[in-house]
């Protein structure tokens, strides 16, 4: 059950805060609903109290949490195939990225970020590419920077460096964001 002011994390859509709880009449029957504000979205949508498990709807991780998804952003990406690279392997790969995207799960999207961060090395990214790898890295910098408090940007550019400095051995954890 969630309360006033919590904030939560829509899956594929980022943080938003419970702005408000209320109650209304569906067919005749009293629903509670929660009304979530996007943090960096001009979006409010309304969710029935009773869906919120179903749609994915989660508190935010906890800092051990954040620490495992900074490991995960560092360790090595999942074997990458040469035919993986081509553009009709990309629909099925997307198609995979979109579902855990779904999950909301946030060492999901981190590894998700992390294969596309390591794909760029080997060739261009295709628009839907670039696209998937920008909204990862917005989903998993909003959420680490609320856990952490810090600002977005600084731990948009720590993830950054994570990728663009790697033979630096740079190694990064919530003391070093």
């Amino acid at each position: 059950m969630l309360a006033l002011n919590d904030k939560v994390v829509y899956p594929g859509h980022g943080v938003a805060l419970v702005s408000k709880i209320l109650e209304r009449s569906v067919a005749g029957n009293v629903s509670k609903f929660y009304e979530l504000r996007f943090l960096t979205k001009e979006m409010t949508i309304l969710v029935p109290a009773n869906n919120c498990d179903s749609i994915g709807i989660r508190m935010l991780v906890s800092t051990e949490v954040v620490e495992e998804v900074l490991t995960l952003l560092m360790d090595p990406p999942r074997k990458i195939h040469p035919y993986e690279l081509n553009a009709s392997s990309w629909n099925k790969r997307n198609k995979s990225y979109q579902s855990e995207l779904r999950t909301g799960d946030l060492k999901k999207i981190a590894s998700i970020y992390r294969d596309i961060q390591h794909i760029s090395i080997h060739k261009e990214l295709s628009f839907g590419e670039r696209n998937l790898l920008s909204q990862t890295e917005q989903l998993v910098s909003q959420e680490i920077a609320l856990v952490t408090g810090r600002r977005p940007e600084e731990v948009v550019f720590q993830v950054r460096a994570i990728f663009t400095a790697p033979a630096t051995g740079v190694n990064i954890s919530i003391a070093t964001l």
